[in-house]
């Protein structure tokens, strides 16, 4: 159809070389900054880039060792990625491999307590283990890094791929637009006047899969747990009362505030879980400026920032990165996007 957005609209090439295999150092990435142009600037030259009144929102969950090894009785070895607690002692989770796996079976965790498979639904497995994992998980589990980073997690992978601010233990992926900031960068913005206001939401391993669907619209998304206190909606009301700017800190963080909108630029207090599909076409009712990262070709999250910074003008930035040596992807660079309404 005439007009219509495609998934192959949001490709564009990748290559292996672009994407951050490790970390710089926290508050040392490269920023660009995508408004009526685009231009350059270090990230730690944020605070002046802001505006005194402006509240930034930032996701304090936490990214816990989500990630296990395993055997079966026939001695196969299982890799078991902890997604969601569903009681005290039972996950979901998913397996890899998982083919094979059936209700009933058995799985000997290293280092931990043995677990039976009750169920199965929409690709994840149901593991109850005989005793509580939560407690055990700083010991024997792993950062659950990204597929697209292509090395084993390492030590230091366990405070750097966690923001300064992660309180809320639960993801299975940080909100890695937060990874940049340090406590002397938020220091500096509190001093410019621009305040901090939190929410969480804990993201789940969704955030990777991408749409192989080619109408984006039946691409179904993840359903993930967010939590918006009442002094960030009071927050976001103060700063629209005095003419502020909301800047999102990442997409989920974007996809949190726009969940709970509630009309003439306000947000909602409140619990629950979000499936929001952010595209073009939505027509955001929160978020005035977002910090976000570089995002995989055809993703649910590169459609978010198309959708909010326009299509044409977000891609070709991401040429323009990738043109002037940007890291892509978790532990890559980051962009500061200003909403354009109505340029997709």
């Amino acid at each position: 159809m005439t007009g219509v957005l495609r998934t192959s609209d949001f490709d564009y090439h990748l290559p292996p070389e672009a994407i951050a295999q490790h970390p710089g150092p926290r508050g040392g990435s490269r920023l660009l900054v995508v408004d009526r142009t685009t231009a350059e600037q270090p990230f730690g030259a944020l605070p002046d880039l802001l505006d005194p009144g402006d509240l930034l929102v930032v996701n304090d969950t936490r990214v816990i060792p989500a990630r296990l090894r395993a055997r079966r009785p026939t001695g196969g070895r299982v890799e078991i990625l902890l997604v969601e607690r569903a009681a005290q002692a039972e996950w979901w989770c998913l397996l890899r491999p998982g083919r094979r796996m059936a209700r009933g079976a058995r799985l000997s965790v290293d280092g931990g307590p043995a677990a039976r498979i009750e169920g199965r639904a929409d690709g994840r497995f149901r593991l109850r283990f005989d005793e509580p994992i939560r407690p055990l998980l700083e010991a024997i589990g792993d950062v659950p890094l990204p597929p697209y980073i292509d090395r084993p997690a390492s030590p230091r992978d366990r405070g750097r791929y966690q923001t300064v601010y992660a309180t809320r233990p639960g993801a299975v992926a940080a909100p890695t637009a937060g990874l940049h900031f340090t406590p002397a960068i938020l220091e500096a913005l509190d001093r410019r006047g621009v305040r901090l206001a939190r929410i969480t939401l804990h993201v789940g391993p969704g955030t990777f899969r991408p749409v192989k669907t080619e109408n984006p619209e039946d691409h179904i998304m993840d359903s993930e747990r967010f939590d918006v206190p009442a002094d960030t909606a009071q927050a976001v009301a103060r700063a629209r009362s005095r003419g502020g700017n909301v800047v999102a800190v990442g997409t989920t963080v974007v996809r949190t505030l726009e969940t709970v909108a509630a009309g003439g630029g306000l947000i909602a207090a409140g619990a629950g879980r979000t499936k929001l599909f952010i595209r073009p076409g939505h027509e955001f009712q929160v978020t005035d400026r977002l910090i976000t990262n570089f995002h995989l070709p055809r993703s649910t999250l590169l459609m978010l920032v198309c959708a909010f910074g326009g299509r044409n003008r977000t891609l070709d930035a991401y040429r323009q990165a990738m043109a002037g040596g940007f890291r892509f992807t978790s532990y890559g660079d980051a962009m500061l996007v200003s909403r354009v309404p109505r340029i997709r």
